[in-house]
């Protein structure tokens, strides 16, 4: 398969150190907004990358729950890999790639878990069916089949047939708390803008451009 030759140009448009928010949450939830607004297909999509005990790192997709000043949210059943990774080592990684935008954010940071108030929270507002799924899956852990998993998928849906689904004990979710958020905007003839904010130990904010 040839796709040395596969290539474009980025021309959305550049960024300018003048144009940047003082702090990185608010300038990334003015992408965000931007992402949602130009309808791009799951604009909340983040990699999450953690590092395993003999250090491997890995990666997956989820979906970004909540942001503010405290950092980024998701939600996970707590006995899967990345749960795992994530207690033994909290130093994680979240990109966002907001591809038809020419755009991608990349946060560094420290993830901790959610209080059970704040998980209960957001179990209750999910749909039912997404309530169920949890309760279904021992997500990462092998299985032998996908009729098994939708066997047990309506073994649960039967036993909570009437009444809220409970929140499972092993269902959670983790806050990464960030210490340096990239913005990086694609330019033409790769003269790429890549703006880092670090956090410094006041806990302001310090911003320089990095060479594309």
């Amino acid at each position: 398969m040839d796709i040395e030759q596969l290539r474009r140009e980025y021309l959305h448009g550049g960024l300018h150190r003048k144009d940047l928010l003082p702090e990185p949450i608010p300038q990334f939830e003015q992408w965000l907004q931007q992402a949602i607004d130009a309808h791009l297909p799951d604009p909340t999509a983040m990699s999450v990358a953690t590092v395993s005990a003999d250090g491997y790192p890995s990666q997956r997709i989820v979906l970004l729950k909540q942001v503010d000043h405290r950092g980024f949210v998701f939600f996970t059943n707590l006995g899967s890999t990345k749960a795992a990774q994530i207690e033994g080592n909290p130093r994680v990684s979240l990109h966002f790639p907001w591809l038809e935008l020419d755009r991608q954010v990349i946060v560094s940071g420290h993830a901790t878990r959610l209080s059970n108030r704040e998980v209960l929270g957001y179990f209750l507002s999910r749909p039912k069916e997404s309530q169920l799924a949890a309760w279904a899956s021992r997500q990462s852990h092998p299985i032998s089949s996908r009729m098994l998993l939708e066997q047990k998928f309506a073994e649960i849906k039967h036993k909570f047939s009437h009444g809220e689904v409970p929140l499972p004990s092993f269902w959670g979710g983790f806050r990464v708390d960030p210490r340096s958020i990239e913005f990086w905007q694609g330019g033409a003839h790769r003269l790429h803008d890549r703006f880092l904010y670090t956090r410094k130990e006041d806990n302001q904010w310090a911003i320089e451009r990095l060479a594309p």
